[in-house]
C-alpha cells in the first residue's frame, strides 16, 4: 500500500471519527457524569467495537445489509432502543457526577459495564457496517482480502477514534470544570440525554 493512498484513507477517517455521533455523545455524556479517567475505558470499549464493525462488515454483513434490508431494519430498531435507553438513563442521572453517580448506579459505572457500553455503540451501528463496506473495497485489491493492508486500515480507522475520542473527553473535562456542580450541570447532562433521544428517533425512522 502505498503513503498516498494510506493519507488519503488517513484524513478520511479523521473527517468521520471526528464528527459527532452516537459514540462521540457518549464520551461526552459519561465524562460529564464519570470523569475522564473512566471516560477512557468507553473510549477503548469503542475502539474494540469498531474493529469488531470493521471485521464483521469485510466479512460480508454489509452486503447482507444491501441484500436483505430487514436484516438492517431489525438491526437499525435494536440501535435505536440502545441509544433510546442511554438517554433515559442519563436523564435519570443528570445532576449526578463522580462519586454520586457511582454510587446511585454502581451496576452502570464500574469499569466493565463502562467498557461493554461503549463497545455496543459501536457494534449497535448498522451505518458504521454500510460504512466499512463501501469504504473497504476501495483501498483493497480488486477481487481480493489482503490481511495486512485490512490490518493496517481497521488499526489505522481505530486510532483515529481514538484520538477523536480523547480530545473530546479533554475539552469536555477542561469545560465540565467550571460546572461540575449545581443546577447548570443537570441541565448540560438532561441536554445530551434529549440528543440521545433525538439520535434513537432519527435512527429508527430515517
Amino acid at each position: 500500500m502505498t503513503l498516498s493512498l494510506w493519507l488519503a484513507f488517513l484524513a478520511m477517517a479523521l473527517a468521520a471519527t471526528f464528527s459527532p455521533g452516537p459514540a462521540v455523545l457518549l464520551a461526552v455524556s459519561t465524562t460529564l457524569t464519570l470523569g475522564a479517567r473512566r471516560t477512557a475505558y468507553s473510549s477503548a470499549g469503542n475502539a474494540v467495537g469498531v474493529f469488531l464493525v470493521a471485521c464483521v462488515a469485510v466479512g460480508g454483513m454489509g452486503l447482507l445489509f444491501k441484500a436483505w434490508p430487514p436484516a438492517f431494519s431489525a438491526l437499525k430498531l435494536a440501535g435505536a432502543a440502545y441509544l433510546a435507553w442511554l438517554g433515559i438513563k442519563q436523564w435519570r442521572h443528570a445532576g449526578q457526577v463522580g462519586a454520586a453517580a457511582m454510587a446511585s448506579a454502581p451496576q452502570g459505572s464500574s469499569r466493565g459495564a463502562v467498557f461493554r457500553r461503549g463497545m455496543l455503540v459501536a457494534c449497535s451501528n448498522p451505518k458504521a457496517i454500510l460504512f466499512f463496506a463501501a469504504v473497504f473495497p476501495q483501498f483493497m485489491p480488486p477481487g481480493a482480502i489482503d490481511v495486512m493492508r485490512f490490518l493496517l486500515l481497521s488499526l489505522t480507522f481505530v486510532a483515529c477514534t481514538f484520538v477523536a475520542h480523547l480530545s473530546y473527553v479533554l475539552l469536555t473535562a477542561a469545560a465540565g470544570a467550571r460546572i461540575m456542580s449545581g443546577p447548570r450541570m443537570a441541565i448540560l447532562q438532561r441536554g445530551t440525554a434529549l440528543l440521545f433521544i433525538g439520535l434513537a428517533i432519527t435512527l429508527a425512522f430515517e
